[in-house]
């Protein structure tokens, strides 16, 4: 089993184990009832000593995820699931190097009736049946499409149309600025494999995204988490960690972000910009949300002013377009962008020409419309959610309201123990995202995210009426 070690790190290294094994256990890499290596095993295996990996496993079972049992081993805890399968005890044992995998366990929610859960919009909502058509239209017209490798950076005129469209938002840039990526995650995936080691210090929001965190501690990464306020990302904090331990790389979602919905000050984002400046370190400024608005639009961009390249811009289109076709750009200077290039060009030969060209019509001529349409759908989903909240939400839970964006982020009173909540509303065909997964360490945290963009809205109202109800009998069990 491989784990990476920091061993001059801020952690332990007893708790980087316990960590990363408790990763593995909760994203379902390491399965219910397997056994775990021996500590002797272990402790040879990372080249710590066997009283280091005992301390670990003591941790892990004080935390209830494993069982020890004298002359026996250790043991993942049991559930009333039993998963794998017969005759795949080899496999089980194959050294893999996956940290987490807490995205991945995020989308395995299909048998539930209200998936809050997921970040997304529904397919009502979404102009599926113009690009689906196009897209028809292509495969009927233009089939050479399907036998054609699309150049690595992305296809020229949709490059010209995103160039267009960033222009709008203040970021000034060539074409040759910019990169197609499938999906905002390979982005953020590209930039960690090409710039982030084992070691490198990223900085992230506390909370973070999910998929952020499972890529950057993919790469054996040390994450710092910074507190953040009502203004976004705690930059007097920053700095003074930098101090302590300079950046290799500072992760931040700005407007609306996700999960908390917090939009970052205009101040906080000149501050970190010259931050990243002092440091000469990168951004990653990951924006899916900027233009789901309900009122006002948040701030520029931190790319708008970045004139010496440290910012590396991720725009998602495939959110608010077709999830499906996994549709997004980066922004980036100099050999930046040409080693992000590089890394894309051997991790799949260059996104799809075919779903490239059934996006650019509808980005170039409809999508500003489009926009502002969804923008006025999300704002009513979001209010109706709010009042359910203020009728139904049990005393001690609390949210501050989003001013764009597709979730809710819920504090529970102290104590609250989330991951039993969350197996009671899969129970009753109800799912949320914990908050812990939102961190990477030790934090115990007392929030859940919710989306009311995911379902049409009768069913979002009726999903999250039953849920507030059955969030009130279970706070009031624990009293």
């Amino acid at each position: 089993m491989h784990i990476e070690l920091i061993r001059n790190g801020r952690k332990s290294l007893p708790l980087q184990i316990c960590e990363a094994l408790g990763y593995r256990i909760s994203s379902g890499l390491l399965e219910r009832g397997v056994r775990l290596p021996s500590v002797r095993s272990l402790a040879v295996t990372l080249k710590v000593s066997q009283v280091t990996v005992s301390k670990a496993y003591a941790e892990l079972e004080r935390r209830g995820l494993i069982n020890c049992e004298q002359g026996l081993g250790c043991f993942v805890t049991e559930s009333e699931e039993k998963k794998g399968h017969e005759g795949d005890g080899w496999s089980r044992q194959y050294s893999d190097y996956l940290p987490r995998a807490q995205l991945w366990r995020n989308f395995d929610y299909s048998e539930v009736a209200y998936p809050f859960h997921l970040a997304a919009i529904h397919a009502d909502l979404l102009p599926i049946g113009h690009i689906g058509g196009q897209m028809a239209a292509l495969v009927t017209e233009q089939p050479e499409l399907m036998a054609t490798y699309g150049n690595f950076q992305g296809d020229l005129e949709l490059r010209d149309i995103m160039r267009a469209h960033l222009q709008e938002r203040g970021i000034r840039l060539s074409s040759s600025n910019v990169m197609i990526t499938s999906g905002a995650q390979q982005g953020i995936d590209l930039v960690a494999r090409t710039f982030v080691g084992p070691g490198d210090t990223v900085y992230l929001e506390a909370p973070s995204y999910t998929g952020a965190i499972d890529v950057f501690a993919g790469r054996g990464a040390e994450m710092i988490f910074v507190p953040m306020d009502e203004e976004g990302m705690r930059v007097d904090i920053l700095t003074k960690l930098c101090d302590q331990r300079p950046p290799k790389l500072i992760y931040t979602n700005p407007s609306f972000q996700n999960p908390s919905g917090i939009t970052m000050s205009m101040a906080r984002r000149q501050r970190l910009l010259e931050l990243a400046r002092s440091y000469r370190c990168l951004i990653v400024e990951d924006d899916p949300f900027s233009d789901l608005y309900f009122r006002m639009p948040p701030p520029p961009s931190i790319k708008s002013m970045d004139s010496e390249g440290h910012v590396v811009y991720i725009k998602s289109f495939s959110k608010v377009l077709a999830p499906g076709c996994r549709i997004a750009c980066v922004a980036a200077e100099g050999n930046i962008l040409s080693r992000l290039i590089a890394a894309k060009s051997a991790s799949d030969l260059g996104s799809p020409l075919l779903t490239q060209r059934a996006v650019l019509p509808f980005i170039s001529k409809k999508y500003k419309a489009y926009a502002g349409q969804l923008r006025t759908s999300l704002r009513n989903r979001m209010e109706k959610a709010a009042k359910l909240l203020k009728q139904y939400a049990p005393s001690g839970v609390n949210c501050v309201l989003p001013e764009g964006g597709l979730s809710l982020w819920l504090e529970l009173p102290a104590g609250s123990d989330i991951m039993e909540l969350h197996a009671l509303a899969k129970q009753n065909s109800i799912s949320f995202l914990p908050g812990d997964v939102c961190y990477s360490g030790e934090e115990q945290s007392t929030h859940i995210r919710l989306c009311y963009s995911q379902m049409s809205e009768a069913d979002m109202e009726q999903g999250l009426m039953l849920f507030l109800r059955l969030l009130s009998g279970f706070l009031e069990q624990k009293d």
